[in-house]
């Protein structure tokens, strides 16, 4: 999709990105707006190892998208998988036009070439709430396969 593009979140998107995280079909998935708020105002702080961006689409801002490192995030979800060598990401298209479009497949791609330009990323591992059928089908897309034993999306570096 060669009109999708990421770029840097900046303070600038903070209005967009809190109006987004109020809409019901995200607050279905994202239930905490106000510890997301907190994590993108502190991207230069306590937050700092989380990459956030902002998925445009012709230009037009559509979406918010962020990964970040296993190691330095102190969450339990990993199962048997090492945090060392493992990231993770999350995302959400934040207006509704935009929805079911293949879009979160596009913005979850550039998101991968993302994470493995970096030299420590082995493996990237995503756990969407299993009810949440067009992420777990968007990851599936995206050349990501279901990790029974550890109930979590799994796509290795190649």
């Amino acid at each position: 999709m060669e009109q999708l593009e990421l770029r840097r979140f900046t303070d600038e998107d903070l209005p967009r990105f809190s109006a987004w995280l109020k809409k019901e079909y995200i607050l279905k998935w994202y239930e905490d707006p106000d510890a997301w708020m907190a994590e993108t105002k502190g991207r230069s702080a306590e937050f700092s190892f989380i990459t956030h961006f902002i998925a445009l689409y012709e230009g037009k801002p559509i979406g918010f998208c962020q990964y970040y490192p296993c190691t330095n995030a102190g969450e339990e979800w990993y199962g048997e998988i090492p945090a060392e060598g493992s990231y993770s990401l999350d995302y959400l298209i934040g207006e509704e036009e935009y929805l079911g479009e293949g879009l979160g497949k596009g913005i979850i791609q550039l998101l991968i070439n993302e994470v493995f330009q970096q030299t420590n990323a082995d493996r990237i591992i995503v756990q969407p709430d299993s009810e949440n059928g067009a992420s777990c089908g968007a990851l599936l897309a995206s050349g990501f396969r279901f990790d029974e034993r550890n109930q979590l999306y799994r796509r290795n570096k190649e």
